[in-house]
């Protein structure tokens, strides 16, 4: 491992089988994972994007396709609440501990609940960020739903 990462340190821990990707981010790209997805020559649809929401008053990482967008009504329902919003960027960054554009849900400062997009599971890998900007990780569903012991949903 070049650089360990909170995510990539907690994953080796966990003694998770994971592959890392590097590519060359952009700091102007509209859609982050859409630029990483490019970058890695990957569908889309298994890249998927780390945001940090609110439902209520729970804090929660939302995992979803880099193509897609999340519907926070489905969202809200999937948390049971009445409405759901994405944080602001500092608030995401305090909470996680990782920048914008590396944000992992693996080895956050703050445990949060996990709902990742349902239909990314029929994959045999999907890819997440690895905990800074330009770091990927790819690793099996299974594992992913385990050791953040995520809930699916469909959330897009």
């Amino acid at each position: 491992m070049a650089k360990g990462t909170p995510a990539t340190l907690a994953l080796g821990k966990a003694g998770v089988a994971f592959t890392l990707h590097e590519y060359a981010y952009d700091p102007n790209a509209e859609h982050i994972g859409m630029q990483a997805a490019q970058a890695l020559g990957v569908e889309p649809a298994r890249l998927l994007k780390t945001l940090m929401a609110k439902a209520g008053d729970t804090i929660v990482c939302v995992l979803v396709p880099s193509d897609r967008e999340v519907n926070l009504k489905k969202l809200a329902a999937a948390l049971r609440s009445k409405d759901a919003a994405m944080l602001p960027a500092a608030e995401a960054e305090r909470i996680t501990g990782y920048h914008v554009g590396g944000i992992s849900p693996f080895g956050q400062r703050r445990r949060v609940q996990v709902l990742v997009e349902e239909d990314t599971l029929a994959f045999a890998t999907i890819i997440v960020n690895g905990g800074r900007r330009g770091l990927q990780v790819e690793l099996a569903p299974n594992d992913l739903i385990r050791l953040l012991d995520a809930r699916a949903a469909t959330l897009s």
